[in-house]
């Protein structure tokens, strides 16, 4: 029985890397694919999609702004809830402190 071999993976920094290597043209893609043990191919695709992707880095300067802010929405109402909460056991428990 011959073990089964698995697929490399590679990172979106090496791709990246590699794709705009690629689109500068200092070296031919051969050179390339020998140079990063990456077949030609792969490097076409990475390429193509780097280049039909590019224009989603301008789309939204804060990507994570509005997550961001509803997490504090979120923690702010929680904190507010809590601090009825307490209020409402001081009040109770006055009489017993």
């Amino acid at each position: 029985m011959s073990a089964k071999k698995s697929r490399r993976q590679f990172t979106a920094e090496f791709k990246s890397k590699v794709a705009l290597e690629a689109l500068q043209g200092k070296e031919t893609q051969s050179e390339l694919s020998k140079r990063y043990a990456v077949h030609p191919n792969l490097i076409s695709e990475w390429k193509k999609a780097l280049v039909e992707n590019c224009h989603r880095i301008f789309d939204d300067p804060h990507p994570g702004i509005d997550a961001r802010d509803k997490k504090i929405d979120a923690l702010t109402k929680a904190k507010d809830i809590l601090e009825q909460d307490v209020n409402f056991l001081k009040k109770k428990l006055s009489p017993y402190l």
